[in-house]
């Protein structure tokens, strides 16, 4: 099969500059391809993933991969999506970042200087005399386009405004196509649609500067069935690390998907072959929490070791059964104890009126005893639910 057959229907295949000429490329040798990934946190997170999982299945199809860290462009920061100026983050969290990303991609890509290769746009960027690249490089951009861009006319239009340095940052990404093409022969750069617009410009002037013809490739953003936007939960971003999301509550999350969702997810975020996928989107009913356990036990292996995914699987078992488990998250408290201070101590909900809401509505259990009075109180160790799929081991401690 096509590796842009691949892409589509595997579902990282959003748009390209030009498919026909890609499919060419392609087809007569490896090509060298790149992703950015702005360090402004220190976990890739599952939005990441797409971008992630793209990489590597391009490398599988024998083409060469340049997984870029935004050491330099974090300083900026990208306005793209953002209806305000992103926290400035300091040079030491964002070379701490940048070390986090470094070895998280390493787990997943083969970097070894043939088949990929890691680099950092801080190494180009932060060097640059400001009144030179702004005429090699400034003088290739128009401000009226860039200003009809569309996140920039949300921001505007909004009246929240975009600071010069976030303007800046098209400039910085467009450059780095351009680095990338001369320095490692980068000739597909591959990105989230969001991107669209950062990315052609980086092939406009690629085409512009050096007279040469590269490509863009971009994924679909990641949503649910309903169209909401997909990778957060009530606690924040679904990160990719352990010390950020335990692999329990990573391993859940996948539980946690919507039905609608399990088959298009399985082919984003597992290898598995696209007939047991199949097999699996067929199931229907109580079947579904089949498909939905190779959902979570593969997505939990691939970004957290099979140990932790094994790990997380027998947990949740245990606590669908009622008993305890080591890997399931545990709540102390002194018994005792109200169970709306248990709902909101052990963070299954924010606060106590939504506690209070919860119970009044039917939706805590205490084992399998649905709580009915907003005054009860939890006397002896027990597993207690918020909702069906929330749920934590209270110890008295």
């Amino acid at each position: 099969m096509h590796i842009i057959d691949r892409l589509k229907r595997r579902g990282f295949f959003k748009q390209s500059t030009n498919e026909d000429a890609l499919r060419r490329r392609l087809d007569a040798g490896p090509v060298t391809f790149y992703i950015g990934f702005d360090p402004t946190a220190d976990s890739l997170h599952v939005g990441h993933l797409v971008q992630v999982m793209a990489m590597s299945w391009l490398q599988k199809a024998g083409h060469r991969a340049v997984a870029l860290i935004g050491g330099g462009t974090a300083m900026v920061g990208d306005p793209t999506g953002k209806d305000r100026t992103r926290q400035v983050l300091s040079t030491d969290d964002i070379a701490a970042n940048s070390r986090r990303f470094a070895e998280q991609l390493s787990g997943f890509l083969d970097l070894d200087g043939e088949r990929g290769v890691m680099v950092n746009n801080a190494d180009w960027l932060l060097g640059l005399e400001y009144v030179a690249f702004l005429r090699e490089i400034g003088s290739h951009f128009s401000v009226s386009r860039m200003l009809s861009a569309e996140g920039t006319q949300q921001r505007l239009e909004r009246e929240q405004g975009m600071n010069f340095v976030e303007f800046n940052y098209h400039l910085l990404q467009s450059y780095d196509y351009l680095v990338l093409h001369r320095r490692h022969g980068c000739t597909l750069q591959v990105g989230g649609d969001d991107q669209w617009f950062n990315i052609v410009g980086g092939v406009g002037l690629v085409r512009r500067v050096d007279g040469h013809e590269v490509m863009a490739l971009t994924t679909p953003l990641l949503t649910t069935a309903d169209g909401k936007k997909m990778g957060k939960t009530e606690k924040g971003a679904v990160f990719l690390a352990a010390d950020r999301v335990t692999p329990f509550d990573y391993y859940q999350y996948w539980i946690n998907r919507d039905d609608r969702d399990v088959g298009r997810l399985l082919r984003l975020f597992t290898f598995l072959p696209e007939d047991e996928i199949a097999r699996l989107e067929a199931l229907r009913g109580a079947e579904i929490r089949t498909a939905k356990r190779a959902l979570a036990f593969e997505a939990t292996a691939l970004c957290q070791g099979l140990s932790a995914a094994e790990a997380a699987r027998d947990a949740a078992a245990a606590l669908f059964s009622g008993r305890a488990a080591a890997d399931v998250p545990t709540h102390l408290c002194v018994l005792p104890a109200s169970v709306v201070d248990v709902l909101t101590g052990s963070g299954l909900c924010k606060s106590k009126s939504m506690a209070r809401r919860m119970i009044t509505q039917g939706g805590v259990r205490v084992g399998s005893a649905q709580v009915s009075k907003i005054d009860a109180v939890l006397a002896e160790e027990a597993i207690v639910w918020a909702g069906k799929k929330r749920a934590v081991q209270v110890r008295r401690g």
